[in-house]
């Protein structure tokens, strides 16, 4: 398994050779080139989800700026068309909060003869999480590296997923052993790219850009930005405050900067971490808040680009 952004690869004449292979507990592995056949199970990732049309990774350098509020009000929203079949996967295998936050705490995971089935919030609406593999809410998950990749390798192959028009990857924070799993477990199928969420204060875009390094780095395509936290409008006065002021130009200017498309800007509304304590959709439960029409606004981005990415791979494949 690949350690960082400086590894040569598994695959290369380096691997287990190159300075950056020091230290390395895989070193020894690597340079036999035992590694440098591919992991069977891409082929089979890559056959059992070639029924599902779009996949979607949410991404944030840092915790707590919103990726798992953001990435379930993208599934309700996907979801809020009846005809579309959406499916949320939660990879965050240390802190699995998806199941609270879609309001499935304490629902356990069946094994059928397909693989074990996802849980369900709507008919078209299925959720995986460890979470549903944990006795309890408060068990912590102290795993190493090469446990949390196997467990990525199961809720990709081994869940019957279906026929699908949206996978939506829930990620954990930062560029380590879930993003390297999660990425060179898909390389056999298409993905249509990342979103990654941000809040506006400078110590957040820091670690925001060492996202997208790393996402040009596994050469994974880049949806756009989303900047959570994006002021708060009093309900009684309506002024605007900052509540993180952006010092330096926040989302908008590093969109600028770095010529990454900007989503949207959602402002903070205590009603939004209200629903996801309660299991709720907050598009549906104030649909017409500032919040939700920006969220709504998002969400039609990012279809629209997911059918520019879906027209673009069928032309190329007519073309070969």
């Amino acid at each position: 398994i690949c350690q960082g952004l400086d590894c040569p690869g598994t695959t290369s004449e380096q691997a287990g050779k190159s300075a950056s292979c020091q230290g390395c507990p895989n070193q020894k592995l690597c340079a036999s080139g035992a590694t440098k056949a591919p992991d069977p199970a891409i082929a089979e990732i890559g056959a059992k989800l070639a029924t599902v049309k779009h996949k979607i990774l949410v991404l944030s350098g840092k915790g707590g700026v919103g990726k798992s509020t953001f990435s379930a009000h993208l599934a309700h929203a996907l979801a809020s068309d009846n005809t579309k079949e959406v499916a949320l996967l939660d990879v965050d295998i240390c802190g699995p909060s998806i199941p609270r936050i879609m309001g499935l705490e304490g629902e356990q995971v069946h094994q059928s003869g397909s693989g074990w089935s996802p849980v369900y919030v709507d008919d078209n609406l299925a959720v995986m999480s460890i979470g549903f593999l944990l006795s309890s809410p408060d068990d912590a998950v102290i795993w190493r590296g090469p446990k949390k990749n196997g467990i990525i390798k199961q809720f990709l192959r081994d869940v019957d997923w279906g026929e699908l028009d949206y996978l939506i990857v829930d990620t954990p924070p930062g560029t380590s052993d879930e993003h390297l799993s999660i990425v060179q477990y898909l390389s056999s199928t298409h993905v249509d790219g990342a979103i990654i969420i941000t809040t506006p204060q400078e110590v957040s875009l820091q670690d925001v850009r060492k996202e997208i390094r790393f996402c040009h780095k596994v050469k994974l395509p880049i949806i756009g930005v989303v900047e959570n936290m994006s002021g708060f409008v009093c309900p009684k006065c309506k002024t605007t405050s900052q509540i993180f002021p952006p010092t330096s130009g926040g989302a908008e200017q590093m969109c600028a900067d770095l010529n990454l498309p900007l989503l949207g800007k959602v402002p903070l509304d205590p009603r939004i971490a209200q629903s996801c304590d309660e299991g709720k959709s907050f598009l549906s439960e104030v649909p017409d808040s500032p919040a939700a029409k920006v969220y709504q606004n998002i969400v039609q981005s990012i279809q629209d680009y997911c059918s520019n990415s879906l027209t673009e791979e069928q032309s190329t494949t007519l073309k070969h």
